[in-house]
């Protein structure tokens, strides 16, 4: 089975447009999991179509915690993505990955406390599989594109989701390397999980912005730094878009991850509630 690729970009900070879409306009994609982060950016880079959402909404007006994934996640499924890419602002906890190096993350520690994490719930129960938490096909087209795209890029690496929105303490951030964290951010969780029970493929690339705060000798994290760091991490991220999507083959092939909910529902269809059907018709519909 082949099918077309609708590509879905989740930009994080630093990515707020893409300049290369063709024919592009906002369009209000409304979902019973509440308000997106924004309308979704429709378009083309030539003969594919793209889906971009920023996700803290233009201008960054949307906090980490008030990231409203569930609905982000959703509404893009209501577009039509099959395949998503994230990409995402990050801090180092590696010597090696100094600012303005890219990461194609392949693992994730959720360290979030305040988020909705699951489409599913009482009267609809289903659990997925997170051992492998992105598209391995994904991440390693996206890591040549930043590649292509000028960028330094470190193929595999651990992201750890933090709550913020304040940055760690020197205790934590030590902690988190200990852990085998390579890079440390505020968003990707639970989007990955969430990304996953609506069967789009995820890949997220991480921007690095700075060091997190375990190097004793360096100065904290300061806003001022982090942004303009993101500036020019973001020059490389549009055109890295726009490789991916050059390099992306005529025709999609199926991928395994299109169908993990064949395996994954659990509750009976006689305890199954009517309501929470109705929500899940875009991202479970296929299999309720």
């Amino acid at each position: 089975m082949t099918e077309k690729w609708i590509l879905g970009i989740i930009g994080g900070s630093g990515l707020y447009q893409i300049d290369a879409l063709e024919d592009a306009q906002w369009i209000r994609v409304n979902s019973p999991f509440g308000e997106a982060s924004d309308e979704i950016l429709c378009g083309r880079i030539g003969d594919v179509q793209v889906r971009f959402l920023p996700r803290h909404g233009r201008g960054h007006a949307i906090p980490p915690s008030e990231v409203n994934a569930r609905a982000n996640i959703d509404a893009l499924k209501r577009a039509g993505c099959t395949d998503l890419l994230a990409i995402s602002s990050v801090g180092s906890l590696q010597e090696e990955l100094p600012p303005g190096h890219f990461v194609a993350v392949d693992q994730f520690i959720d360290r979030t406390k305040t988020r909705a994490s699951s489409f599913f719930g009482t009267g609809m129960v289903a659990h997925v599989s997170m051992a492998e938490p992105v598209c391995d096909r994904m991440s390693e087209m996206a890591a040549k594109a930043v590649k292509k795209a000028g960028g330094k890029v470190t193929k595999g690496g651990t992201y750890l989701a933090m709550e913020g929105p304040q940055f760690s303490t020197r205790a934590e951030s030590h902690l988190y390397r200990q852990w085998g964290a390579n890079v440390i951010g505020m968003t990707a969780m639970p989007e990955a999980k969430l990304a996953r029970e609506a069967e789009l493929p995820y890949a997220l690339v991480g921007m690095v912005t700075d060091y997190d705060c375990w190097r004793e000798d360096a100065a904290f994290v300061e806003v001022s730094e982090v942004i303009a760091q993101m500036n020019a991490n973001g020059e490389i991220a549009r055109k890295t878009v726009e490789e991916f999507v050059k390099a992306l083959p005529k025709t999609r092939k199926a991928s395994p991850l299109d169908t993990v909910l064949d395996y994954a529902l659990i509750t009976s269809e006689d305890a199954r509630d009517p309501a929470m059907l109705a929500r899940l018709d875009a991202v479970a519909g296929r299999v309720l």
